[in-house]
């Protein structure tokens, strides 16, 4: 296999004055999270795991921790979009099975964000995905907890969760994004979380997870396809990928793990910039390639000077 650098995540090199102003006119980047394993949780080996950690050190989200987090999950499936209304603290749901029995001890209380929730529910039912259910009872999924516990360790941020139609396409997902895109502007992180590929019949288990075994050539084709449509622009590409991407049904027999990526690339917008935050892989067929989506910058007036003493500034 190709060893491919990981590329190390960096601050905005902005005066705090200019990051505060483009908090305000642009709104926040979303994410597309490759979570791959559930092993993520404990696994040191694995250089996704160093990345996440370095999450909130790095800034990758911004000078300031959002005000809330609304994550779609690749293992939550509803006919019709559905919300978890949580006004207490999330529940851990351990959905997956024989792994190490310590991963079954792991607890990840963030709060829920039942706002955003209802706010989602709104944006979503106005913009035609209606109608959109609430589930007050589900916590969340080892797609949602795995990657932020990593990101947010301490779990004090509000967290709400939104499931994917895998009956409907990229370009679904895509637009149910784009109802999604006020959020941004309103302190709330958008996260995609699923895997960039996701056979997990071909998955190679008898390898350790970094062990250098060579990619197959369908996953690393399709993980470079993804790559090169994203970082161009291609988004109509990347909305119908099952027709236009080498090895597409292969790299993910369902697309409940890259439905996430369409809802987080719409909700930055048509002319959003997509940036590879992070490349690489374990049991040579999970890629954990992750990605920013950064909304075009229109021509905007000089930043004024920073007022940290108004709320809705994001500041240093």
């Amino acid at each position: 296999m190709a060893r491919n650098p990981t590329p190390t995540a960096t601050q905005h090199q902005q005066h705090p004055s200019i990051r505060c102003f483009l908090s305000l006119t642009m709104g926040m980047d979303t994410f597309y999270i490759s979570h791959g394993s559930p092993t993520l949780s404990i696994d040191d080996s694995l250089p996704a795991r160093h990345f996440l950690k370095s999450w909130e050190p790095a800034g990758l989200a911004g000078p300031q921790p959002p005000r809330a987090i609304l994550i779609v999950s690749g293992h939550w499936e509803t006919d019709t979009p559905a919300v978890n209304v949580i006004k207490g603290t999330n529940d851990t749901i351990y959905d997956f099975y024989g792994f190490p029995e310590q991963m079954y001890k792991l607890v990840y209380p963030a709060p829920g964000a039942p706002d955003v929730a209802m706010r989602t529910k709104k944006l979503l039912e106005d913009g035609g995905f209606g109608p959109v259910s609430e589930d007050d009872g589900r916590g969340l999924d080892h797609g949602a907890w795995v990657p932020l516990m990593l990101m947010y360790p301490e779990a004090n941020i509000p967290v709400c969760q939104l499931s994917v139609q895998t009956d409907r396409d990229g370009a679904y997902h895509y637009d149910l994004g784009r109802a999604l895109a006020p959020l941004r502007e309103e302190g709330v992180l958008i996260v995609g979380s699923g895997s960039a590929t996701h056979n997990l019949r071909r998955i190679l288990r008898t390898f350790a997870p970094t062990s250098g075994e060579p990619v197959p050539e369908w996953a690393a084709e399709f993980d470079a396809w993804l790559r090169e449509a994203l970082l161009n622009g291609r988004h109509d590409d990347v909305k119908r990928y099952e027709e236009r991407a080498p090895f597409a049904k292969v790299a993910h027999p369902q697309p409940d793990h890259l439905y996430p990526l369409h809802v987080a690339l719409g909700a930055a917008g048509p002319d959003a910039k997509a940036e590879l935050i992070h490349r690489s892989w374990s049991n040579a067929t999970l890629s954990y390639a992750s990605y920013r989506f950064t909304t075009k910058q229109q021509d905007t007036p000089t930043a004024p000077p920073c007022d940290c003493a108004t709320p809705a500034l994001v500041c240093d």
